[in-house]
């Protein structure tokens, strides 16, 4: 049991190694050329059909009017009047963040690749692919949850044999 235990603390360690080495890069620090930034604000630019800025500003709009509606039903017009101010305050903000996401791809990806990658984007496929990458990645995360749900009972149950074997009930 203690050498599983060490093993264990040993591979969770790596693990967590690893991550910080991979959350501690400096992304946001790292100076680029504007021309750089400027490609990859490109390719944000070409597949940004999910909208993703103006959903996340309806989804939290329509979260907060739940929280303090819940809390407080009888003021939902002055909290309705008041979510919209604020969402209209954010409509103009759009550009931080892709010009975030932009200096993501940036750091990973050089000019050459970055034009590349525009060049595939602004083809017909590429268009497509832009197109449906959203419902696409719905798609996946479904086919994952069944593959994880499903994992989790075989690995259980796996494990609960090998301990049956060694005459280890649970």
């Amino acid at each position: 049991m203690t050498g599983l235990v060490e093993r264990m603390r040993k591979i969770l360690a790596v693990l967590l190694a690893a991550g910080m080495v991979a959350t501690a890069a400096p992304v946001m620090a790292q100076e680029l050329a504007p021309e750089h930034l400027a490609l990859a604000r490109e390719y944000v630019d070409l597949t940004d059909r999910a909208q993703i800025y103006e959903v996340t500003l309806v989804e939290t709009g329509i979260e907060t009017l739940r929280q303090v509606v819940t809390q407080n039903p009888e003021i939902i017009d002055q909290t309705d009047a008041a979510i919209t101010a604020v969402l209209d305050e954010y409509r103009g903000r759009k550009g931080e963040l892709l010009d975030q996401f932009a200096r993501v791809y940036a750091v990973r990806f050089t000019m050459d690749e970055l034009q590349e990658i525009v060049d595939f984007y602004s083809t017909p496929t590429g268009e497509k692919l832009a197109q449906t990458n959203a419902e696409i990645n719905g798609d996946l995360e479904r086919v994952l949850a069944v593959f994880e749900s499903n994992l989790k009972r075989e690995f259980f149950a796996k494990v609960r044999a090998e301990l049956r074997e060694q005459g280890i009930e649970i």
